[in-house]
């Protein structure tokens, strides 16, 4: 694997713009329905023989997972919704993964920012937008697929990513996507571990003081629980190719069921007011569009 480590900017003259205001990510990205997407795309990155490595050496996700997850969200929202904020949020991002590098478990010597594996990270997110909107959002029609996929693209600038290293249309990338899963995608160590309900998991710290008592009294109860509901969004969420690459099972009975949660999610969260229905930084992002909107 060829390891290739650029300077820690992005956009040679000019920095990369994030996606537009009022586009399909603008719309998506901060839905809370987006949260029940995230662990199908973390564990398809990590079935990667050398991210599950990196993740399994360096990260804190075991330790601190609520934390880590945390962060990885608000990276997540900078990028998309973060404005002048997003170049720098990308910067930082590729600061953080300077330093990781090993044996990947082929054998293979890997570097984080290696454009074979920094790409990988990104383009998971476009097949689990596409199939887990189905169940949450709505079927994208094929303009908006491809709008979709650009804007996708522009995050990827954002995070450093030259156009060499990421198809560019629609067409190119779906015989990239499956020769991945055909030759790397693989059941890693760690992505079995984010479909496992009997791992260790520490309860939230964070919130106050009776909310960390009631959790310090129920988190035996609600562990089990919690790591259930993990694994079966992780495997429902995930386009079927996927699973079948990574050795994951499905059955008819959890696909009603899933069904059944996204037609849930699908017809209430639409009624719910802005701030309970988008994220923070969205949140704030969509009110200052609406507030320039109106100059």
């Amino acid at each position: 694997m060829t390891t290739e480590i650029r300077p820690d900017t992005v956009g040679g003259r000019s920095d990369p713009e994030p996606p537009p205001p009022g586009g399909v990510l603008w719309t998506i990205a901060g839905d809370i329905r987006g949260l029940l997407m995230l662990p199908a795309a973390f564990t398809l990155q990590v079935a990667h023989p050398a991210i599950g490595a990196g993740v399994d050496q360096y990260s804190v996700f075991r330790t601190d997972p609520w934390g880590r997850g945390e962060r990885s969200l608000r990276s997540v929202q900078l990028w998309v919704y973060g404005g002048a904020d997003a170049v720098a949020e990308g910067r930082r991002v590729r600061r953080l993964h300077k330093e990781i590098q090993g044996t990947d478990t082929r054998g293979r010597r890997y570097h984080s920012l290696d454009p074979a594996c920094y790409a990988w990270v990104h383009a998971t997110g476009f097949p689990i937008y596409l199939y887990a909107g189905r169940y949450l959002l709505r079927r994208f029609t094929p303009a908006q697929e491809r709008r979709l996929y650009r804007e996708w693209l522009q995050v990827g600038r954002i995070l450093g990513l030259h156009d060499r290293d990421m198809p560019q249309t629609i067409e190119e990338y779906w015989p990239y996507y499956r020769r991945m899963l055909a030759e790397e995608i693989e059941p890693t160590k760690v992505a079995l571990e984010l479909v496992a309900t009997d791992t260790p998991l520490p309860r939230p710290e964070g919130g106050p003081l009776p909310l960390r008592l009631l959790l310090r009294l129920a988190w035996p109860v609600l562990r089990p629980a919690f790591l259930h509901f993990r694994a079966f969004v992780t495997v429902g969420y995930m386009p079927p190719e996927a699973r079948a690459a990574i050795g994951l099972k499905w059955t008819p009975s959890q696909e009603r069921r899933l069904r059944l949660l996204s037609w849930a999610a699908r017809t209430l969260v639409p009624l719910l007011p802005e701030r309970l229905r988008y994220l923070p930084i969205a949140r704030a992002a969509r009110a200052a569009h609406r507030r320039a909107d109106a100059r």
